[in-house]
C-alpha cells in the first residue's frame, strides 16, 4: 500500500502580508500562539533577528490581533535614501499612512517638521478616537542606521533622529497597550533608547527563540509535501542551526528558495554581501579560524553603536554567528557564550567572501578550488603543495605593502583555513585531542587530513609535521578505519609562501 502524496501549496516567497498568505493558498507557519503569549506577558518589547528571518511577517501577524485596539505600524524597510536625506520624509509617510488607516485628522497646531510631536499626537488621537489604547509595531527600526554604517556621521544623524522619535513612546505610556520593535541589530539603550528604559529585550529569551524562523517540526509537518526528492539531513546541514538559547531554527528564506528551486545554494547569504563586515574583520585582524569558536558575554554581544562596533556583536546580530553553548548563569556571573557558524551555508559563503580581504584574487579562488579537491581525493601531495603555493603566490606584492594584515602572523593560516572552508569541506579547527589541539582537521573522500602550521623566519625545520607525530594527533581518528594523512606546512615571512610541506600517512586501526 502506497502513501498518497500530500497536496502541495504555494510557497510564500517574499510575501510579508498575513492576509495574502492565508487567503492565497500558501504554506503558513503559525506563530500566533507565541504572539498572544507575548502580548499577555508584558507591554514593551524589542526583538533582534537577522535579515530575511520573517520579522515583517511576525509584525503583520499582530495587525488584527484585536479589533478593539487601534494599531499603528511603522516600517523603515525602504531605508532613508542617499546620505540619509529621506529619513524625515519616510517618518512623515509612516505617520500619514497610519492617520489615513485610522481616519484621523492632521493636528492643526503642530508643524510638519515636529516628527516626534506628530507621532505622539497620532498615538493620543488613536486612543481617544477608539476608546482603547493603541498598539505600536515598528518593523526594521534600525535600517536607516545600518544602511549608512560606512559613513558614521550620517549614521549618527539617523540615530539621533530616530532616538527622538522612539523616545516619544515613553511619554505616551498612558495611551499605549502594546509596543513591539524589531530589527537586525541591537543598538545600545544609552544611545537610541535612552528615553525608553522600560523596553524588554527578548532576543535571548528562550521562550521566544522560535518566534521567527522554522523549527524542525515545522519543516517535517507544514512543509512535508515539499520534502520528497530532497535529502533531509542536507537541509538540516545547510540551513538549520540558528539559536538564541532555546529551540533552534532554520532561515525561512533559504528553506523557501530550496523548495522552489529544488537545489542547495547560499540563498540567504547572497541577498546581502557583507562588505562592511568583511572590511571590519580584516581591519581588526580577526583570525578567521577563530570564527568557529568565538566567546563573548552578553554585554559584548550588545555593544553595538555607530561609533562602537565590536566584531562579535556584528557577526552575531547579523546572523553570521550563532550561540553554540552557554555557561550556566549565576547570581554573580553572567553566562559566557560560545559562538560559531550556524550552518554549512554561512561557513562556506562567509569564508569565500573573506578571501579577497586576505589578498587572494577572486579568479584564483575559483581556479584553485577544483584542483585542491582533486588532490585531496587522490592523495596527490605534489599537486596539493603546488596548489597551496599557487594560492599564496597569487596575492599581489602591492597588497602586502598597503594592507594592515601583511604583518599579521595569523594571515597564512587564515587564508589556508578560509579557502578550505569555502570549498564546503568538513573542516574542524583547533580540534581537541587528549594530547593537544590540531590546527586543522579535514574529513573528505574517505580520508582524514591533519594539518599543522608554523611560521618561520628562515628555512623549514620540519617542526610542523613533527608536532603532529609527537603529540599523537592521529590517535583520535584511528577508529574511523580511514587513511590518516599528517600534513606539516611551514610559511616563511620573507618569502610570503610555503617553504616546508611534508606529508606522512599512518594506518588506521
Amino acid at each position: 500500500m502506497t502513501t498518497p502524496e500530500l497536496p502541495r501549496l504555494k510557497l510564500p516567497l517574499g510575501i510579508q502580508n498575513l492576509r495574502e498568505i492565508r487567503e492565497g493558498g500558501h504554506y503558513y507557519v503559525d506563530k500566533s500562539g507565541m504572539a498572544v503569549d507575548l502580548i499577555e506577558a508584558g507591554k514593551y518589547y524589542f526583538l533582534s533577528r537577522p535579515r530575511r528571518f520573517g520579522k515583517s511577517l511576525l509584525v503583520d501577524t499582530r495587525w488584527d490581533w484585536s479589533t478593539r485596539h487601534p494599531v499603528i505600524r511603522i516600517s523603515f524597510s525602504s531605508g532613508s535614501g542617499p546620505k540619509g536625506h529621506l529619513l524625515a520624509q519616510r517618518i512623515r509617510e509612516n505617520l500619514r499612512v497610519n492617520r489615513v488607516a485610522l481616519d484621523l485628522p492632521l493636528p492643526a497646531e503642530l508643524p510638519e517638521e515636529d516628527l516626534a510631536g506628530n507621532f505622539a499626537d497620532l498615538i493620543r488621537q488613536a486612543h481617544q478616537s477608539r476608546g482603547e489604547r493603541a498598539v505600536v509595531l515598528v518593523d526594521e527600526y534600525d535600517k536607516p542606521m545600518l544602511d549608512h554604517l560606512t559613513d558614521p556621521a550620517v549614521a549618527q544623524t539617523q540615530r539621533d533622529m530616530l532616538s527622538e522619535l522612539y523616545g516619544t513612546l515613553k511619554d505616551c505610556d498612558e495611551h499605549l497597550r502594546f509596543v513591539f520593535l524589531t530589527g537586525v541589530s541591537k543598538f545600545s539603550k544609552v544611545s537610541l533608547f535612552s528615553g525608553l528604559n522600560n523596553l524588554t529585550d527578548i532576543t535571548l529569551d528562550a521562550r521566544w527563540s522560535a518566534l521567527c524562523g522554522y523549527t524542525d517540526e515545522d519543516i517535517d509537518t507544514v512543509f512535508a509535501p515539499e520534502l520528497p526528492g530532497l535529502d533531509r539531513d542536507e537541509i538540516r546541514r545547510w540551513y538549520n542551526g540558528y539559536n538564541w538559547l532555546g529551540t533552534g531554527v532554520y532561515n525561512p528564506y533559504d528553506v523557501l528558495n530550496l523548495f522552489w528551486k529544488r537545489s542547495f545554494s547560499s540563498y540567504w547569504f547572497e541577498t546581502g554581501t557583507p562588505s562592511f563586515l568583511v572590511k571590519l574583520l580584516a581591519e581588526r585582524q580577526i583570525f578567521s579560524p577563530d570564527l568557529t569558536r568565538m566567546q563573548s558575554d552578553f554585554s559584548l554581544l550588545s555593544s553595538f553603536d555607530v561609533d562602537l562596533i565590536e566584531p562579535e556583536a556584528l557577526l552575531f546580530q547579523a546572523g553570521y554567528l550563532t550561540i553554540q553553548s552557554a555557561t550556566p548563569a549565576t547570581p554573580w556571573e553572567e553566562p559566557i557564550y560560545t559562538l560559531g557558524y550556524p550552518n554549512y551555508e554561512v561557513e562556506m559563503a562567509l569564508n569565500r567572501a573573506l578571501l579577497p580581504a586576505y589578498g587572494v584574487p577572486a579568479r584564483q579562488i575559483a581556479t584553485t578550488a577544483l584542483k585542491i579537491r582533486q588532490s585531496l581525493r587522490e592523495a596527490d601531495w605534489i599537486g596539493l603543495e603546488g596548489q597551496v603555493r599557487s594560492l599564496f603566490a597569487s596575492i599581489p606584492s602591492d597588497w602586502y605593502r598597503s594592507n594592515p594584515l601583511a604583518g599579521f602572523e595569523g594571515h597564512y593560516a587564515s587564508v589556508f583555513y578560509s579557502h578550505f572552508a569555502a570549498l564546503g569541506l568538513d573542516v574542524r579547527v583547533e580540534d581537541a585531542t587528549s594530547h593537544g589541539r590540531i590546527d586543522m582537521a579535514v574529513l573528505y573522500a574517505g580520508r582524514v587530513f591533519l594539518f599543522e602550521f608554523k611560521v618561520v623566519d628562515r628555512q623549514a625545520s620540519g617542526a610542523a609535521l613533527q608536532q603532529i607525530k609527537d603529540r599523537g594527533y592521529a590517535d583520535k581518528y584511528r577508529a574511523r578505519g580511514e587513511p590518516i594523512h599528517l600534513v606539516g606546512i611551514e610559511f616563511q615571512r620573507a618569502e610570503r609562501n610555503v617553504v616546508g610541506f611534508e606529508v606522512e600517512t599512518v594506518a588506521a586501526t
